[in-house]
């Protein structure tokens, strides 16, 4: 929770290795002097509310080998200097407003294995140079304003193992050699102007004509394409009146629809008119990036929960992009099921984005765990039973097999703990909260090692049941998330939370149940 400046006496400490500043509310610009670190080789400030220019000087420092300034306000160019940096290894700088071409001199970084330039506003080309960082393990360059071909020196990348240039604007042919023949570990959706390529990337073909024969059948082509084109527009206008004719008796017999259909559509008014207006009488949860009401939509009878994302925070935004990512194509009865999104403009004229799940009447399981009864001094925890709390622990289990095991692409929860596990009336577990959920579609070991790359220099999750590896910069997998399970299942049968005054001075909740199991069991 540190504010302020970055002071730029830290230039002073002249064998500083690592100075890791992440995750805090410092503001300002990034001291230029911090150049002056002439041993540093970790510089983390990611997850600040810092402006300003990416300084120069930082790229000069020799020893220099993780960089990481993601989730800021910086804006500008990313200055050509970078390729003085002979040693980097790591380049961090998603979520930013960086703009203008990326720096070919990139290029010249040949130790670099991952690189996260996702989430700005980089125009130009796709630096051909990148094809010679031959150790390149990780590639993002998704959403940004990227135009040009793909280049096709990024298929002799040997050992890179995730490319992600989708929603670019980006055309011509795919090439067809090295990663590109993996679509699990490619992405480029979301640039219309793409063709050909592996088969298994499904992008339409390239037409391919020579000149003479477009040069002799051009006359033949205009005498077909423009009569054509009047019946296609008339058409159009037809069916956009039915449609208009259609939506407005729709809206009129709102009412008689259900959330059987597949993402209804709504809007703020009908949000704001379910929720008495959002009324703290509705509220039913809170949370980093969002508040939760209950409300009553369409029929009396359909209580949903509506989820607003609060834009105002840091990460709102790309917690909501996560969150539908992760659910608009999963099913499970054991997952809190999403019935549609809203992005719409609120009274005020500001941007307003929510969710709409449906109502788990139970509360969740955190709160269950620590309710009390009784009256006076004798109150006591509510009794929950062995099978209960079995069946539940089974329901948590089978969603997250689902969502490592049973999809196209292993989804990461990153945050599973007792207050994002919903309750139904019948005692039934379902998962939800996916705002820091990660698509996993390429091969990641299962452990967190030396051998795997830092996606990320900042925490994922919650204190207590996020795994220890994640502090250190692990890489976002499975295993993290198998990790919070077991301090779920522990929770639920101690019921002692893993941050518990209890578990101090080396004592966690996991060496606490070897200490006492099977002797001793908690009703």
């Amino acid at each position: 929770m540190f504010t302020g400046n970055i002071p730029s006496s830290l230039s002073n400490l002249s064998q500083l290795i690592e100075l890791l500043l992440d995750t805090n509310q410092f503001i300002g610009h990034i001291p230029t002097s911090l150049g002056n670190l002439q041993s540093l080789e970790t510089l983390s400030i990611s997850n600040n509310n810092l402006h300003g220019r990416v300084p120069e000087r930082i790229f000069s420092i020799p020893t220099i080998r993780e960089i990481g300034l993601s989730s800021n306000n910086l804006h500008g160019q990313l200055p050509a200097e970078v390729g003085n940096a002979k040693q980097l290894v790591i380049l961090l700088l998603s979520a930013n407003k960086l703009s203008g071409d990326i720096p070919s001199t990139v290029g010249a970084c040949k130790s670099l294995e991952d690189i996260e330039l996702d989430n700005n506003i980089f125009n130009g080309n796709i630096p051909a140079s990148f094809g010679n960082l031959f150790g390149l393990k990780v590639l993002n360059l998704s959403y940004n304003n990227l135009t040009g071909s793909v280049p096709a020196s990024l298929g002799n990348l040997q050992h890179l193992e995730q490319l992600d240039l989708s929603f670019n604007h980006l055309e011509g042919k795919v090439p067809v050699h090295g990663i590109f023949k993996n679509a699990t570990a490619t992405h480029i959706d979301g640039n219309q102007g793409l063709c050909g390529g592996a088969s298994n990337l499904y992008l339409p073909s390239c037409s391919v004509m020579s000149s003479n024969i477009s040069k002799y059948r051009l006359p033949v082509i205009f005498k077909v394409a423009i009569p054509l084109a009047c019946m296609l527009s008339l058409l159009a206008t037809v069916i956009f009146v039915l449609l208009w004719r259609r939506k407005k008796h729709m809206r009129s017999s709102m009412s008689s629809l259900s959330f059987d259909s597949k993402f209804p559509k709504v809007s703020y008014k009908d949000l704001a008119r379910a929720t008495d207006g959002f009324s703290v009488s509705n509220l039913i949860g809170t949370g980093r990036y969002s508040s939760v009401y209950r409300g009553k939509i369409l029929q009396e009878e359909n209580v949903v929960a509506v989820k607003v994302l609060c834009l105002e925070t840091r990460g709102a935004q790309r917690s909501f992009i996560a969150e539908c990512n992760a659910l608009r194509n999963v099913r499970h009865r054991n997952l809190v099921r999403i019935l549609t999104a809203c992005s719409s403009i609120d009274s005020r004229g500001n941007d307003f984005k929510a969710l709409l799940y449906e109502f788990m009447p139970g509360g969740d399981l955190h709160n269950l765990l620590y309710s009390t009864e009784g009256n006076g001094n004798s109150l006591k925890q509510s009794y929950i039973s062995l099978a209960q709390r079995l069946n539940i622990v089974v329901d948590i289990a089978d969603a997250m097999a689902y969502l490592h095991h049973n999809h196209h692409g292993s989804i990461v929860h990153c945050d599973l703990k007792p207050s994002n596990i919903l309750l139904d009336n019948g005692m039934v577990a379902h998962v939800g909260d996916f705002g820091l959920a990660r698509l996993q579609v390429y091969p990641m070991s299962s452990s967190f090692d030396g051998s795997t790359s830092v996606s990320s220099l900042a925490i994922r999750g919650t204190i207590g049941y996020v795994a220890p590896e994640y502090g250190a910069g692990g890489q976002v997998s499975t295993a993290a998330d198998v990790y919070s399970f077991g301090v779920v299942l522990l929770e639920i049968f101690i019921r002692k939370s893993p941050t518990d005054d209890m578990f101090k001075d080396g004592l966690s909740i996991a060496k606490f149940a070897e200490v006492n199991f099977p002797d001793i069991l908690s009703k």
